[in-house]
């Protein structure tokens, strides 16, 4: 087993070589390799045309745009977030002096939970920052009638989300402002970028200013602004890796079908089926491990995986609101969170990208499947 090939969660969806080369050419040749040049142009242009959205804004990470979109909306106070995410969500809401307020998730879809949001709300709440995680959208419909009838804006973490559409419309058109990430581990990568997609034109200039230090010209600063363009290298790689990405979104499709018929049936393992209606993107293949049922536990599954040189990922685990820095908030307790911290020491996602052979594919299986005997 030691000498079979290693597999992670995912692979970086790479550039055509040939293509990206010609595309380098022409960005040396015109001596122009970042400030809104002509391949970042092209890359919002086709991106918007591609994901079905309005207006969108790059970045030169995933990152920047929830910095930057909390600020555009003059937030203040206290933002409802969810702990069961990456840390970057929370940290871009501690990075604008605001106060995160953990609400529970919902164990369906892994989103916050509609029903606990209410609760959570003080005269201090602004905001409300949900994320679509695993690419599964969020209550969508009910997080909007809540944040309407109390005011508050919603901005979306939509790192995952790239693509996901609900009844042929995009998830990413849903609240005030979506985020995406275009990270190397994404479906859709720019090997780092990000994207800010917004509903109106005035938001876009507004957004393009803060992200270029303010600049409104060469002499005049409208706002203070941070350093968050995309160069044209990476909007060249852009360009590139979206021709590929349906082929690549479909090779997820081909391994999340053989995950699930061949997994349904062990007794203590749980994941999700797509969603009625949704455009999936298989952006992940989390499997939760009930320990009673299964007869072993999360992390001695996690462990079994890795002694055959398979590299899962425990997302999301540890919960952010256990991190030294949010610990002490009153609703980080363990007691206001039960359904995160359950799921959160239940999940490992197995390893799911364009370039998943079917040798290792098996192994994968059937080391979940009969785990004590590998």
């Amino acid at each position: 087993m030691e000498n079979q090939p290693a597999t992670t969660v995912t692979t970086p969806l790479l550039p055509d070589l040939d293509d990206l080369n010609l595309l380098l050419k022409e960005i040396w040749a015109s001596k122009w390799v970042t400030n809104n040049g002509q391949f970042h142009q092209q890359l919002e242009k086709a991106l918007c045309d591609y994901l079905k959205v309005p207006f969108i804004s790059l970045f030169t990470n995933g990152t920047l745009p929830l910095l930057t979109a909390l600020q555009a909306l003059r937030v203040s106070g206290e933002v409802i977030t969810t702990p069961y995410s990456f840390v970057a969500t929370t940290h871009s809401i501690w990075w604008n002096g605001l106060k995160p307020v953990f609400v529970d998730i919902d164990p369906n879809t892994c989103g916050l939970d509609p029903d606990k949001i209410e609760a959570a709300i003080t005269p201090r709440t602004t905001a409300i920052m949900p994320v679509h995680c695993y690419g599964k959208p969020c209550d969508g419909i009910r997080i909007q009638q809540i944040a309407d009838k109390y005011g508050l804006k919603v901005i979306y973490d939509a790192a995952h989300a790239f693509g996901v559409e609900v009844n042929g419309k995009s998830v990413l058109n849903w609240g005030d402002m979506s985020t995406l990430s275009f990270h190397a581990t994404k479906v859709y990568n720019t090997i780092e970028g990000g994207a800010l997609i917004v509903h109106d034109e005035a938001t876009k200039k507004r957004i393009d200013y803060l992200k270029n230090f303010g600049f409104e010209s060469e002499t005049e600063v409208v706002a203070p602004g941070i350093n968050g363009k995309m160069d044209e290298i990476r909007a060249a790689i852009g360009l590139t890796n979206l021709r590929k990405v349906d082929r690549s979104i479909e090779a997820r499709h081909e391994v999340a079908v053989r995950y699930r018929d061949s997994l349904r049936h062990i007794k203590g393992i749980r994941f999700f089926d797509d969603m009625p209606g949704v455009k999936h993107n298989y952006s992940y293949f989390p499997i939760f491990v009930n320990a009673e049922e299964y007869g072993m536990t999360r992390d001695e599954l996690y462990y079994t995986l890795i002694k055959h040189n398979i590299y899962g990922r425990r997302y999301f685990y540890p919960l952010i609101s256990t991190f030294d820095c949010y610990r002490a908030l009153p609703s980080a307790s363990a007691d206001n969170l039960p359904n995160a911290t359950r799921i959160a020491n239940e999940v490992i996602c197995l390893p799911i990208h364009h370039e998943l052979t079917n040798d290792i594919l098996n192994r994968i299986i059937d080391i979940v499947s009969a785990p004590k005997k590998a």
